[in-house]
């Protein structure tokens, strides 16, 4: 026998006593801890675990930091291995400076619980049965607490995390939500339903009604597969809310029933005006016409993002991002781009309901907005109070503005609101292959409000420009260029430019337009008549150079001043315009530079209102003096049509440095460098009558816009 089988066949050695004491200690320990188990199972069984309910109220008040009561029936065992918890009449209390005392109450609650999910991970209710249950939602003023974030602590309490439930019964059970700092309040009712096997076999509905901020609203909604939702993250949420004549709808797939944050969802809205919907916010928009608008919306905390946002607004689209910060401040920041903008849309941005423009016109606008008879400028206030509540940016950008007469393009809007400061700058565009660029500031920190227009216009094709005025195009290569500054106070339009003060100046350099485009503006009446029976009026006119200036004081625009020299006249012109009363009172004359048979002296007048203008042009006398022009040229011998007008021609040709630099009338002079003595000085208070016979210049006093 080798020595490996010796080692085999060996006894074992003994057990020692002290080794066979541990064990059967240890048995009796482990029999004793199941017998004991046994037997409070045995006595929760029996008992219903009813004799722990002041322990189990005064457990769970420690730990939620509230009050929890149970009125009526208690029950917490094992059933077998589920935990069965009955409770009757129970209460959640709500934190003290709560509107409401509790946080939940329920006349029954009846569940079966994953012993093990009490201790690790999720809570998980094999089934909840709910019999008239109500839920108060609330946030402090402060909005740094709610009613269901539990305890303090370090890390400021605990938010209630809703449990996954497999089964469910609810019948009578109600929410109330409630934010005081939008404010909002919402009083929600859940339709009785019940479900097995994580099926329902129907939805679940809601409907309930509130108020935001003074808004009343209604609300439906619907949860589509609501096991689904507590239990793997895949219910379907359909909600429809009706509030200031606007329909919400949000659509998208919750992770838990009560779960909103980082979650996409679907928003569709729509209404007669834009403005009613964020107006439910307190913030303020212009208005708009029929609108029809959908975005992706997802919650982070106060801030709601709508992405991917596309529509329309009357006859105009309108795509982009908005943002909104529910914080302390409410704040919007958005990026809209619009390929196409009705200039009707565009209407409220001055403070015009676009829907009076659209069918009664501009006149009937202004009138709505409180401005007086025959006016246009609109007399809409600012919303001073709402616009210190709110911040907001915004870039917005049009491609093409639908227009009848002005072709505008390519805009581009800067807005900036900062408590009350609201400032549109930069905000260009492209008029008539022109570039118009512009600041204009409402500061309504102020009172009344400071506001301030800068407009400049780059030389812009004059026959671009006017073409949707009746002014051919082709054959005229003029261009204008201007600015206008003007400063006023008021918290409107009208008021701001009634009390402005500043300079508009437009400058003509260098061009050639059509003759009868420019004829009947030169007053050369006869040669006009003249060519016409000729079909001579192609031939172009030349535009040595031209300024048409304006100086503003407490909102009155005097000519200062109005002189364009022509390869055959000089244009001056006296007077001016009131943004007060929209009034007109302008004077024009034209000074043949050489003699011409047919040039009328007398002035023509522009009066009547900015609503609607009258033009003056064939006067008495030129109506006179061009019948009888023609009478003579069609039956009388050349110098009898001499007899009707008669001019030298003596016009003093205008030096186009101080006129091409916008320089008001007293630096103006004649090409030789003398002081110009026939342009206005930016008064109001005379009008050019013209030449009298022989050469000799008078001016005639008179009272213009009925204030001097």
């Amino acid at each position: 026998m080798d020595e490996a089988t010796q080692r085999i066949e060996q006894p074992a050695p003994a057990v020692s006593e002290p080794a066979r004491r541990r064990r059967r200690l240890l048995r009796n320990i482990l029999l004793g801890v199941a017998g004991v188990l046994l037997a409070a199972w045995l006595v929760l069984f029996l008992t219903k675990g009813r004799f722990l309910k002041h322990t189990a109220e005064s457990l769970a008040g420690r730990a939620l930091g509230r009050d929890v009561k149970v009125a009526g029936d208690f029950q917490l065992y094992f059933a077998p291995f589920k935990i069965r918890f009955v409770a009757e009449g129970l209460t959640v209390a709500n934190p003290a400076w709560a509107e409401r005392p509790q946080l939940f109450r329920a006349d029954r609650v009846d569940a079966l619980i994953a012993p093990w999910s009490m201790l690790f991970g999720r809570r998980r209710f094999y089934s909840l049965d709910l019999v008239n249950g109500a839920a108060d939602l609330e946030y402090d003023k402060a909005h740094t607490a709610n009613t269901w974030t539990f305890g303090t602590g370090k890390q400021g309490g605990k938010p209630f995390e809703f449990p996954r439930v497999d089964q469910a019964s609810v019948a009578g059970t109600t929410v109330r939500f409630r934010d005081p700092r939008m404010p909002l309040t919402a009083d929600l009712r859940i339709d009785p339903f019940r479900s097995a096997d994580a099926r329902i076999g129907r939805a679940i509905g809601v409907h309930g009604a509130g108020v935001v901020r003074t808004t009343p609203f209604t609300v439906e909604a619907r949860l589509l597969s609501p096991d689904a939702t507590v239990n793997r993250g895949q219910n379907q949420l359909a909600l429809t809310a009706h509030a200031a004549g606007n329909v919400i709808d949000i659509t998208g797939t919750l992770p838990t029933i009560a779960d909103f944050e980082d979650v996409p969802l679907q928003v569709r809205a729509r209404g007669r005006n834009m403005a009613n919907l964020l107006d439910i916010i307190g913030v303020v928009i212009p208005n708009t016409r029929t609108y029809r608008l959908a975005a992706q919306l997802v919650k982070q905390g106060e801030i709601y993002r709508f992405t991917h946002l596309a529509g329309r607004f009357g006859d105009s689209d309108l795509a982009g991002r908005l943002t909104v910060t529910n914080g302390a401040r409410v704040r919007l920041d958005s990026e809209l781009a619009t390929r196409s903008l009705d200039i009707v849309d565009a209407a409220p941005f001055i403070g015009y309901n676009p829907d009076i423009v659209a069918t009664q016109g501009v006149q009937a606008a202004a009138a709505a907005t409180g401005a007086g008879a025959r006016r246009i400028l609109p007399d809409a206030a600012l919303p001073v109070k709402t616009m210190g509540a709110f911040d907001a940016g915004l870039h917005w950008t049009v491609g093409v503005v639908k227009s009848r007469h002005v072709p505008i393009s390519d805009l581009d809007l800067t807005l900036a609101l900062d408590r009350g400061r609201l400032a549109l700058s930069p905000f260009t565009f492209t008029m008539a292959r022109g570039h118009v660029a512009s600041d204009v500031i409402f500061d309504t920190r102020q009172r009344p409000s400071a506001d301030r227009y800068d407009i400049r216009l780059a030389p812009t094709p004059l026959g671009r420009l006017l073409a949707g005025y009746g002014v051919a195009e082709a054959g005229t290569s003029g261009t204008v260029r201007g600015r206008i500054q003007i400063e006023g106070r008021g918290d409107t339009v009208h008021q701001s430019l009634a009390t402005g003060s500043g300079r508009i100046a437009f400058v003509l350099p260098t061009g050639t337009f059509w003759t009868r485009n420019v004829q009947l503006a030169e007053l050369d009446i006869g040669t006009f008549v003249q060519k016409m029976f000729q079909h001579a009026l192609k031939e172009p006119v030349r535009i040595n150079c031209g300024l048409i200036g304006f100086t503003v004081r407490g909102g009155v625009a005097a000519a200062d001043p109005i002189l364009i020299d022509t390869q055959k006249n000089v244009i001056l012109g006296r007077g001016g315009f009131s943004f007060k009363t929209e009034a007109l009172d302008l004077a024009l004359r034209a000074d043949a530079k050489k003699f011409s048979l047919f040039s009328g002296q007398s002035p023509i007048g522009i009066g009547g209102d900015f609503a609607a203008p009258s033009l003056d042009v064939i006067s008495p006398q030129l109506v006179g003096r061009a019948g009888v022009a023609l009478g003579l040229a069609l039956v009388a011998a050349p110098p009898a049509a001499i007899l009707a007008f008669i001019d030298p021609g003596d016009a003093k040709a205008a030096a186009c440095g101080p006129v091409l630099a916008g320089a008001t009338a007293a630096q103006q002079r004649t090409i030789k460098g003398k002081a110009r003595d026939d342009v206005g000085n930016g008064g109001t208070g005379k009008s050019e009558s013209g030449k009298r016979s022989g050469g000799e210049k008078q001016e005639q006093r008179k009272k213009f816009l009925g204030i001097f």
